[in-house]
């Protein structure tokens, strides 16, 4: 890694939050001493890198930066010699996030973007893509580190690590900061003066909270969040705000995360995505017209700045996570984050080499978890089926195998088991059949075969 020169590259350049990437760079102008920042993306994102890029490069200028901002449709030509990649690419673009919501929920099933069918989809998407960009810096540049915030983060970051042998990635999710932030304001003590256990996996994880008088602050933080008296209101944008039961919270022990609600109250979540499906606004279609409103924004070229109208996106301390774990890297600041990485007995209940989201410095040799140790029983179950879907959904992404990919459908609890989940997944490979090369054959089959899958899909999607 270069100590005066910082070349740093973002995968996904194109992307509507690549200039809250930008303003935490800037943010860190004194800790990070950044020569060159290369924006990648693909032909098809094109005209969306354009734009944002010469946001980015109007955002430097403005701090009075010398920094060089890049535009390219070259990966190997932006990973030469970098010392950070970071990931932040959707395969398919936000068309293929509607798929995934909508063909689902057309089953009376929850579509979500890192969820269900709809976020195994997403990885079998998205993991081929990874490894071969791990190929690529395999060859480029050895020692760069990997910061991936591609969803579904865990298991991307799983077959980064695992399969793809590169020890030097850490998965990043904006939740666990909005939890951190949350808990502060309740408790009206300084986010400084707590100290924040997390672990789980992706999406799925739960915290404990201490103040530094060394008292345990969960039990009250669940009275104060989710108690029957109060109003519970996630700081997610992309999540509805569905009550949990405080009773089951009080049973735990432990503060849930936002994502929590689709398998707790699952039956209030579906039934809130079901609306939103059969009125044409499901969040993918939403988030479609969000991101159109800021790229007509980002086309000003007098804006310099990250607009507030970015808050709306939803991943709001984006540049918090990515650009905090690049400069606890670089200058070793052993900054407390949650990260996704190797697990390494943190998690007793989880296979020692699998990826966990749980807490711990970021040192300039990676992440250092805080033991956890064991789950409750009411937790435990669940995170362990979780794990092993997880594990089956990239065994599939990697082989290709149908068998692999109804298999996860099958265990996963927000897929009924049976004729529904092999309808789903079918109608899913035909929808992504342009990005899942591996599953070629099966989908060959599928349209050779089921006619009235191919048809379901194709006016399923012209509706609407």
């Amino acid at each position: 890694m270069s100590r005066e020169a910082l070349k740093i590259v973002t995968i996904g350049g194109g992307s509507s939050y690549t200039p809250e990437l930008i303003e935490g760079y800037i943010k860190r102008k004194d800790e990070l001493p950044i020569k060159e920042i290369w924006l990648v993306d693909i032909e098809a994102g094109k005209e969306k890198l354009n734009i944002v890029g010469e946001m980015a490069k109007r955002m430097v200028k403005a701090a009075g930066l010398d920094w060089t901002v890049h535009l390219t449709l070259d990966r190997r030509e932006a990973l030469k010699d970098a010392d950070f990649v970071s990931t932040q690419f959707r395969v398919g673009l936000l068309d293929a996030r509607i798929k995934d919501e909508r063909i689902p929920l057309s089953h009376g099933v929850l579509g979500q973007e890192t969820n269900g069918a709809g976020g195994i989809f997403k990885a079998l998407r998205t993991i081929p893509v990874i490894l071969d960009i791990i190929e690529d810096m395999k060859e480029l540049c050895p020692d760069a580190w990997l910061v991936n915030f591609t969803n579904p983060a865990g298991m991307v970051t799983e077959a980064a690590i695992k399969h793809g042998g590169w020890k030097k990635t850490a998965g990043l999710c904006n939740v666990p900061i909005g939890h951190r932030k949350q808990a502060a304001e309740k408790l009206g003590i300084p986010e400084e003066d707590l100290f924040f256990k997390f672990a789980g996996i992706n999406h799925f994880h739960w915290h404990r909270v201490w103040d530094k008088e060394g008292n345990e602050r969960t039990d009250e933080l669940i009275d104060l969040i989710y108690g029957p008296q109060n109003d519970q209101e996630s700081h997610l944008k992309n999540i509805w705000d569905a009550p949990f039961h405080y009773e089951q919270l009080k049973d735990l022990g432990m503060l849930p995360c936002g994502y929590h609600r689709y398998y707790y109250i699952e039956d209030e979540m579906l039934k809130h995505s079901i609306e939103e499906f059969e009125r044409g606004e499901t969040r993918a279609q939403v988030v479609k017209g969000t991101e159109a409103k800021l790229f007509e924004l980002y086309k000003d070229p007098q804006l310099d700045y990250k607009p507030k109208e970015h808050e709306q996106r939803g991943g709001t301390h984006y540049s918090d996570a990515a650009c905090e774990l690049i400069a606890s890297i670089y200058n070793d600041k052993r900054t407390d984050m949650v990260v996704s990485t190797q697990n390494n007995g943190t998690i007793t209940d989880l296979p020692y080499d699998c990826i966990v989201e749980v807490s711990g410095p970021v040192t300039s040799h990676g992440h250092e978890p805080y033991n956890w140790g064991s789950f409750p029983p009411g937790a435990r179950g669940i995170i362990q089926n979780m794990k092993g879907m997880e594990e089956t959904v990239i065994k599939a992404a990697i082989t290709g195998s149908y068998g692999a990919a109804l298999h996860a459908f099958t265990v996963n609890p927000l897929i009924p088991a049976g004729t529904m989940a092999k309808t789903i997944l079918d109608e899913l490979l035909i929808a992504h059949k342009d990005h899942l090369p591996q599953f070629k054959e099966s989908i060959a089959r599928i349209e050779a075969t089921q006619p009235e899958t191919v048809q379901y899909v194709a006016e399923l999607m012209a509706s609407n």
